[in-house]
């Protein structure tokens, strides 16, 4: 079967999106399908990779998001699928891509919107006052339901906002982690010794640097540990608009700045090095980057406010969103033995493998490994 996958709003370091769109391509090509993948970049390419077809359509960047592109050229998107004859579809966006679930409906094939943020999550972000734009953001949500045969979620907590406006077409499936490149054997007393002393407590902020993800809320964690006098030092990996500003507030605090990192040996590395991460972002629908941290052998600390609690589950800590709790979670975390707290852990990121993921996405598409195309067929109900 050809799947033709589509997604706005990447970059080349988009970080988990990029991750989740590799690992699940690589997945279906293993499995005997064509997955397709469109995305934005800044001109047309079309590659053969290990995730099968990958074809960049020009798209401009999107002010103030730190280099994230969308596709607004339709008509040209619109051939392009036309000439592809899917036989899914799978969408990655809600907002700008919504119109292809109609496309794909006008021509009998199955669509599947995944669903990777929370839209009630991010107009929550705004404040109590803004209770008209929540009610809009329901209303949104039940029209994108609509518009495609099935919405995917990987948590409860990201269907809640599906399910509170009785969407009849949800689905879940979880998202995975590579365990063979992230484990606990990745640990560098190398890297140790170029980012903390040796009586120095090692953290790690891993994530894109948006007002959403609130990495603001590592460096505070930092300077009221400091204030308390545990000898601890930050290292944040990533990049995004917030760069400056976090520059700015980390003024006379140990922090790392270390940018988008690339070389995924060196990101587990740095990962299974860090004795706790944190994963700030309240609206985190999922959370690679602290699944990964998990894999790697290092617990996390979340907001609870998020979808983390639920991937984490008793191997890190969920803290409210202030940054005394934070620092609560973190002393917590270190004052559980060093072998108890990294075990835990590695063994709830066992959890997550990516085949898994692969075989709750295919369930979703009503597709099997080795699946010999017949033609569209009706895509499956709620789980």
């Amino acid at each position: 079967m050809r799947i033709v996958r589509l997604a706005n709003f990447v970059t080349p370091s988009s970080g988990g999106m990029r991750t989740a769109l590799r690992e699940l391509g690589t997945g279906y090509a293993a499995a005997g399908h064509e997955p397709v993948l469109i995305v934005p970049g800044p001109e047309h390419r079309d590659e053969d990779t290990g995730q099968g077809r990958v074809i960049t359509l020009p798209g401009p960047v999107v002010p103030g998001t730190g280099g994230y592109r969308v596709i607004t050229a339709r008509r040209s998107l619109r051939r392009l699928l036309d000439e592809l004859t899917p036989d899914r579809i799978e969408v990655s966006d809600r907002t700008t891509l919504k119109w292809t679930g109609a496309w794909a409906r006008a021509r009998g094939v199955p669509s599947m919107m995944v669903s990777h943020d929370s839209l009630a999550g991010l107009v929550g972000l705004l404040g109590p006052r803004r209770l008209p734009l929540q009610w809009l953001a329901d209303r949104y949500n039940g029209v994108v339901a609509s518009s495609f045969d099935v919405v995917l979620c990987t948590t409860e907590w990201a269907a809640a906002e599906y399910r509170r406006v009785g969407a009849a077409n949800l689905v879940r499936a979880p998202l995975g982690v590579d365990l063979a490149l992230f484990g606990p054997e990745r640990r560098s007393e190398w890297l140790r010794s170029t980012l903390a002393a040796p009586d120095e407590v090692l953290l790690v902020h891993c994530s894109r640097l948006s007002p959403e993800k609130r990495p603001e809320r590592a460096v505070d964690t930092l300077a009221e540990l400091r204030r308390r006098g545990v000898p601890a030092v930050l290292a944040v990996i990533g990049a995004g608009p917030r760069h400056g500003a976090l520059v700015a507030l980390a003024d006379g605090l140990p922090i790392r700045f270390l940018g988008h990192v690339a070389d995924r040996d060196l990101l587990a590395g740095l990962l299974a090095t860090a004795d706790v991460a944190i994963a700030p972002g309240p609206v985190e629908t999922f959370g690679l980057a602290a699944l990964e941290a998990l894999a790697s052998g290092t617990p996390v600390v979340v907001n609870r406010l998020s979808a983390l609690p639920e991937v984490i589950g008793s191997a890190g800590v969920a803290a409210d969103d202030h940054a005394a709790a934070y620092a609560d979670a973190v002393e917590g975390l270190l004052d559980r033995p060093e072998h108890h707290r990294r075990a835990a852990a590695r063994a709830q990121a066992e959890r997550f493998d990516w085949q898994t993921a692969v075989d709750g996405f295919l369930h979703a598409h009503r597709l099997s490994p080795l699946t010999v195309s017949t033609g569209s067929s009706s895509l499956p109900g709620v789980v």
